[in-house]
C-alpha cells in the first residue's frame, strides 16, 4: 500500500503534514538517493527516506497526550525571538511529538500532544464538528446583544470567521468572565473578535478540544490518553 510522502512523514511523528510539504519544497528529503520534487510523490515505506541526511523516525502506534499549557510558553519547537517554548519544558523521557493546533504566547489550558503528523492534521480540520471551549476574560462595555452577533459569523479586516458562541458567566467592575465555544479556531481567532466588539482580553484559558477535558490537570501536567479511550473517541475515522 503507497501514500503520498508528506502523510508519511506525518505519520512518522518528525513534522505535520504541513511541515513535511513545505521541508520537501525546500529539497531536503530525499528516497533511495533522489531528491523528491513534490509533496504527491508516493512511496510504501521500504524505501530509504532520508530528512535532512537522517532516517525518519520508526512509525510507533499512534499517542495522545493532555498537556496544561501555562501562559508565556510559545508553542512551537524553535522561535526566532529567543522565548521559551512548549516543546523545551515537556518531561525528557516523551517521544518527539506535535500539538494539535496551538495556543499562542499569553493563551493557556489544554493543548493536545500527539506522535502522529497526520493525526494532528485531522483533529485541526473544521468539518471534524469538534467544540472548542474557552473561559475567557475581558475588560470593557461587554453587550449581550453584540456577543450574540458572533453566532451569525462574522467578517473582521477580510477574514470570515464562522458561528462563535459567547455568554456572559460573571461581571465584575468593567471586567467580565465569558464562556466562549467556536469549532474553527483560526489564528487569534478570540481575541481579534473581541477587540472587534471593543474588548480587551487579559486571560485566556482552552477548557476542551472536541471530547477531551482539561479537568483538574494541573498548570504544566501532562497526560497520556489511554489507547483505548483515543480508540473509543476517534472510532474508525483515523489510522491507530
Amino acid at each position: 500500500m503507497t501514500m503520498r510522502i508528506a502523510k508519511f512523514m506525518a505519520r512518522s511523528g518528525v513534522c505535520s503534514r504541513r511541515d513535511a510539504e513545505e521541508l520537501i519544497k525546500q529539497g531536503r528529503v530525499t528516497v533511495d538517493g533522489e531528491v523528491v520534487e513534490t509533496p504527491a510523490f508516493n512511496v510504501e515505506g521500504t524505501e530509504k527516506i532520508l530528512l535532512d541526511g537522517e532516517k525518519l523516525p520508526q512509525t510507533e502506534t499512534t499517542r495522545l497526550w493532555l498537556y496544561h499549557k501555562p501562559a508565556g510558553l510559545v508553542t512551537s519547537h524553535k522561535d526566532e525571538k529567543g522565548r521559551p517554548t512548549v516543546f523545551q519544558h515537556l518531561p525528557k523521557q516523551l517521544p518527539r511529538v506535535i500539538s494539535v493546533g496551538r495556543l499562542d504566547l499569553n493563551s493557556e489550558g489544554l493543548l493536545l500532544l500527539t506522535n502522529n503528523g497526520e493525526l494532528s492534521r485531522k483533529l485541526e480540520l473544521p468539518e471534524n464538528g469538534w467544540s472548542r471551549r474557552y473561559k475567557v476574560r475581558v475588560y470593557g462595555d461587554v453587550r449581550p446583544e453584540r456577543l450574540a452577533e458572533l453566532q451569525k459569523g462574522i467578517t473582521v479586516d477580510g477574514v470570515t470567521y464562522g458561528a462563535v458562541k459567547a455568554e456572559i458567566e460573571s461581571r465584575q467592575g468593567a471586567n467580565a468572565w465569558l464562556a466562549v465555544t467556536l469549532t474553527e479556531g483560526k489564528n487569534r481567532e478570540i481575541r481579534k473578535l473581541m477587540k472587534h466588539l471593543g474588548l480587551e482580553v487579559s486571560r485566556l484559558i482552552r477548557l476542551s478540544y472536541g471530547p477531551f477535558q482539561l479537568g483538574n490537570l494541573a498548570r504544566g501536567e501532562i497526560r497520556e490518553v489511554p489507547h483505548k479511550v483515543l480508540k473509543e473517541q476517534l472510532g474508525s475515522k483515523f489510522v491507530l
